[in-house]
């Protein structure tokens, strides 16, 4: 039996309620040392005081930059590579061990070469950022367009729709948009996972910002970053997902 609205929404709001009131009594009680693990009643404070200094402002601004950036340019490369290999099986067979070697590399392995080839620069942030979309947004568009009922693509050429050009528009990217919003989407949160990794070896931002705070044991500063990290992603997501529903409004 299904539960009322109200109530589900209760049981959630209780949820929150306990987990931040087991993380104040943690160290309050000494169980676990604040040093360890502020509690929460401490982090507003921090969180103005890194505000006050300036230095939220600027972390958020770097990584904001580093991930749109990012994020626009591995989501176009994978979507439009992805579509591209979708639609010819030649490109296909070329490509089809080249993925194969380098798909299974984590975007970490390729902190090295970034920081040999840019320096430590927004550039080899960006390229961290660019490698660990690109592969979400690849996948999720050829398994899209690879699933594109062929009876349409039929249909198509019998409306006189043969040319590749006139197949994506007509056919392909209408069939496959919903899965590839999917890959966009997931790719979201993939790139603020990337923007740590990318800003950890000293380029400026939020990354940065949390390992200058835990070299000093300063682990509320690091919740505040975490804690914006996680605000950021979801205002980012919220957006995303209303532009998602009015572009396929249509297919409602």
């Amino acid at each position: 039996m299904a539960r009322p609205r109200a109530l589900r929404l209760s049981l959630s709001l209780l949820g929150v309620l306990l987990f931040f009131a087991l993380w104040e009594a943690l160290p309050r009680l000494g169980l676990v040392k604040p040093m360890l693990l502020p509690a929460p009643s401490d982090i507003p404070a921090t969180f103005w005081r890194e505000l006050t200094s300036g230095a939220w402002v600027d972390a958020v601004l770097q990584s904001l930059q580093h991930y749109l950036s990012g994020l626009i340019l591995g989501s176009a490369l994978g979507v439009a590579l992805g579509v591209a290999t979708g639609m010819s099986r030649t490109l296909e067979d070329m490509t089809n061990w080249i993925v194969r070697l380098l798909r299974p590399i984590p975007g970490l392995a390729w902190v090295p070469f970034a920081i040999i080839w840019f320096g430590v620069s927004s550039t080899a942030a960006n390229f961290i950022i660019i490698v660990g979309v690109f592969w979400i947004n690849y996948f999720a568009a050829l398994g899209a367009v690879q699933a594109v009922d062929r009876d349409l693509i039929e249909l198509a050429n019998a409306f006189g729709h043969r040319s590749p050009l006139a197949r994506l528009v007509k056919v392909i990217l209408p069939a496959s948009v919903q899965p590839i919003m999917a890959g966009l989407r997931t790719g979201l949160g993939q790139a603020w996972m990337a923007v740590v990794a990318a800003e950890l070896f000293g380029v400026a931002g939020l990354g940065q910002r949390m390992m200058q705070a835990s070299s000093l044991l300063a682990t509320d500063v690091v919740v505040v970053y975490m804690i914006t990290m996680a605000v950021l992603y979801g205002v980012v997501d919220m957006a995303f997902v209303a532009l998602r529903d009015r572009l396929l409004a249509w297919k409602a």
